[in-house]
């Protein structure tokens, strides 16, 4: 099995060509700089990745490049396309693919959803997922840019309403494994709420906060003046742990908590190309469908992700 890695020297395509190597899979990094890419491609040109795609089996898009011309070039070879986007509209172009690709893999979603379903069998629903990002991590170019194409943007909520990104502050009990200072998380649009919301006919919403007080209520500002995101500073307060957990309406809670957003997203697209060599899919396929949380916090240690995780009962 040959894996190409688009963006495959960036924050998490570097995790991820390193921890295939490491498990014995052939990973090729694929991007612009010859000087760091085992394979040139431009991904301005859907012709310039097919010209990479000899003897590649898995194809996984690290790159922030969220265009449906290179999945398709893919799956039209029966090649495995994966992708670690969060973007909604991007995601359910996805899923109408004709052909064998993976959706929602990393931490949010991936771990997200994969939580949010270990919820489901706890209790009817509905289910509130919250994100917490470590804001001091040095976070790549497209998570940044995603993160700030959200502002003042909106997005259909499960109760038909029309909602702006980070608004609706709502506070969660945190699990003090992660040491985050109680303050709200604010609606986001995560592209696996709605998935979720239709597949298990309850509603799913998604929330977001950082570590950092600070930059959580600088986003929920910002939201309302986007182009002030100009005179945001590169570098915030605050530190590299994550946390993600999911919440039924009684309260029962899973959660996990870990260092470093980058290869926690890595490390889950490396156990889905592994899963992948016994697991085949025709259709688009999402990662939950595909790997239980039982499995993902069974197998995440030894990618080197440090991770802590459990359950809370709100019945208790």
């Amino acid at each position: 099995m040959s894996v190409l890695v688009l963006g495959g020297y960036g924050a998490v395509g570097a995790h991820l060509v390193r921890l295939l190597r490491a498990a014995g899979i052939r990973a090729l990094a694929a991007g612009r700089d010859p000087v760091r890419a085992d394979r040139v491609v431009d991904l301005a040109s859907a012709s310039s990745l097919g010209a990479a795609l000899s003897d590649v089996s898995i194809v996984v898009n690290c790159a922030g490049v969220e265009d449906i011309r290179l999945v398709e070039e893919c799956v039209r070879r029966d090649i495995v396309f994966v992708d670690i986007s969060a973007t909604s509209g991007y995601v359910q172009d996805l899923e109408r693919v004709d052909g064998p690709v993976v959706l929602g893999v990393g931490l949010a979603p991936g771990m997200t959803s994969a939580l949010a379903v270990a919820a489901l069998t706890d209790d009817p629903g509905p289910v509130d997922i919250m994100i917490g990002l470590g804001a001091g991590e040095h976070h790549g170019p497209a998570a940044t840019a995603w993160t700030y194409q959200l502002l003042g943007q909106r997005f259909p909520d499960p109760d038909g309403s029309d909602l702006r990104n980070f608004t609706r502050p709502t506070h969660f009990a945190v699990p003090g494994a992660a040491g985050y200072r109680r303050f709200p998380a604010v609606r986001a649009d995560f592209a696996d709420q709605h998935r979720l919301t239709h597949q298990f006919s309850v509603p799913v919403r998604s929330y977001l906060r950082l570590d950092s007080r600070l930059a959580t209520l600088g986003l929920a500002s910002l939201t309302w003046i986007p182009p002030l995101r100009a005179l945001t500073p590169k570098h915030l307060p605050g530190t590299d742990t994550w946390v993600v957990l999911a919440r039924t309406a009684d309260g029962t809670t899973r959660w996990a908590t870990g260092h470093g957003q980058s290869l926690a997203t890595a490390a889950v697209a490396a156990i889905t190309v592994e899963e992948l060599a016994s697991h085949r899919i025709t259709t688009p396929t999402w990662l939950h469908d595909i790997l239980h949380l039982d499995q993902l916090l069974h197998r995440l240690p030894a990618t080197g992700v440090e991770i802590t995780a459990g359950r809370t009962d709100g019945r208790t």
